[in-house]
């Protein structure tokens, strides 16, 4: 797979991920939200509380699962404190960490809270 599918693969991969949880209720907060500590794929709200998501696409589940490291989880919690920083309760802002995995055939699993804080 070249670079250019990989990319296209994995914005599709977050708009299917968008769309299940805006069918739950969701709100879009932000898409691909940079700040200095790195990228959040999605920033979603759950009534006050505000959900980060990474979303990881490959061809198994298994696969998916294991390409989020240590260092990325660490640059998402990073980013994440950033984020809140504006948020009124600043960091006493109600969120949570999902992992969306996405396989090969466009099914989803979400791992509710999956990165601790």
């Amino acid at each position: 797979m070249t670079g250019a599918q990989a990319h296209h693969g994995g914005r599709v991969a977050e708009q299917q991920v968008e769309a299940d949880y805006a069918r739950r209720g969701y709100r879009v907060v932000a898409r691909r939200w940079r700040g200095r500590g790195g990228e959040i794929d999605l920033i979603l709200r759950d009534g006050a509380r505000v959900v980060f998501v990474e979303v990881k696409r490959a061809e198994t589940f298994a696969i998916a699962a294991e390409r989020l490291t240590d260092r990325q989880m660490a640059r998402i919690q990073a980013a994440a404190a950033e984020f809140v920083a504006g948020e009124p309760d600043g960091q006493d802002t109600d969120v949570a960490f999902d992992v969306a995995l996405v396989d090969g055939s466009g099914r989803i699993d979400i791992i509710v809270n999956a990165i601790g804080v």
